[in-house]
């Protein structure tokens, strides 16, 4: 009877024995390394997709032009060896992309008169008022170090000192007898030097849209002139000229090809709007885009404007001054002005 509990007693223990030494399941360390390293190299790969456009030569919006002191500038291709990440933006078109695009790293810009839409966020202290758009700071920009300037026509006669601060100096300003070209080729720097190509195409659909809308409706009026108001005073503009582009390509027709090129159109008196006698009239308000106290209906709906088409119609179209006149070239500023156009035209 012993020898038979001695027999039990054994295999009980050998039974036991092999529980306690059966294998746990085995933790594959290597692939949990295997996956970690997976998850940096994939945050690598965006970092070096990003970094591996540069070096990138970058060419401005236009090669030269000549400044309102009657100067020739050149302006050139410039290279950068990295993305920019300290950024000074004196052009309102260019700040307005970059804001669009979502761009960080701007330093400094020019707060003396930005945008309505522009104000709230760039006029805090979080950056660097970088002077007035004709008399920048060239000390407060050099303490800003900064690794790109971009500039347009206010900022041309001062290229070579902003040239020491650093060479990176990029033009990147709209042309009035190119504007939408070289509006189109500002977007596509600030998308290609920010990797923001993908957003930049949201956007320009967007305005291409818009665009339809202004074509389609232009079909409704055969004749159509744009002029600027200043202090009572009216400026035609041609297709080659700052406001062209309403013809160009919003698809208007202009009541005249016989008008001056120049950046502040040809003096127009209401005698010649009513011997061209558009279908529709399109007024911007320089004097309210300056500050000062516009009179534009008072003045311009007088006893000559009204005997014209547009006026009969109820087609005279009081455009945003501050929109037209002082934004303009940047993702936003271009939509804007479509939307205020098309809200204004009837």
């Amino acid at each position: 009877m012993k020898k038979w509990l001695t027999i039990a007693a054994l295999a009980l223990i050998l039974i036991l024995a092999a529980c306690g030494t059966e294998e746990e399941p085995e933790i594959d360390e290597s692939s949990e390394n295997n996956a970690g390293e997976e998850q940096n190299s994939d945050t690598s790969a965006e970092e070096e997709d990003s970094d591996s456009a540069y070096p990138m030569t970058v060419s401005p919006t236009t090669s030269s032009m000549e400044s309102r002191d009657g100067e020739s500038h050149t302006f050139e291709e410039v290279t950068f060896e990295s993305m920019p990440e300290n950024i000074v933006v004196f052009d309102y078109g260019f700040l307005d992309t970059l804001d669009a695009l979502g761009v960080e790293g701007i330093v400094g810009v020019s707060k003396e008169s930005l945008p309505t839409y522009l104000e709230e966020e760039y006029s805090s202290e979080e950056y660097t008022n970088i002077g007035s758009l004709k008399d920048p700071l060239l000390e407060d920009i050099a303490a800003l170090e900064p690794d790109a300037i971009f500039i347009s026509g206010r900022q041309s006669a001062f290229l070579d000192q902003l040239k020491e601060i650093t060479p990176n100096v990029v033009f990147v300003g709209t042309q009035q007898d190119d504007y939408w070209n070289s509006f189109e080729n500002s977007v596509d720097v600030a998308a290609k030097m920010f990797d923001k190509e993908a957003e930049a195409e949201e956007h320009m659909a967007e305005i291409d849209s818009a665009l339809e809308e202004a074509n389609t409706l232009a079909e409704d009026f055969e004749t159509s002139l744009a002029t600027l108001y200043n202090e009572g005073n009216l400026s035609g503009y041609a297709t080659d000229s700052r406001f062209g582009y309403i013809y160009d390509v919003y698809g208007f027709t202009p009541v005249t090809e016989d008008i001056e090129s120049s950046s502040h159109g040809s003096n127009f008196g209401f005698e010649a709007i009513l011997e061209f006698d558009p279908d529709v009239l399109f007024v911007i308000d320089r004097t309210a885009s300056i500050g000062e106290d516009s009179n534009i209906h008072e003045d311009l709906e007088n006893d000559i404007i009204n005997r014209t088409t547009a006026y009969q119609n109820d087609q005279i179209v009081y455009l945003d001054g501050p929109l037209w006149y002082l934004s303009g070239g940047g993702l936003q500023s271009e939509l804007l002005k479509i939307e205020n156009l098309l809200e204004n035209l009837q």
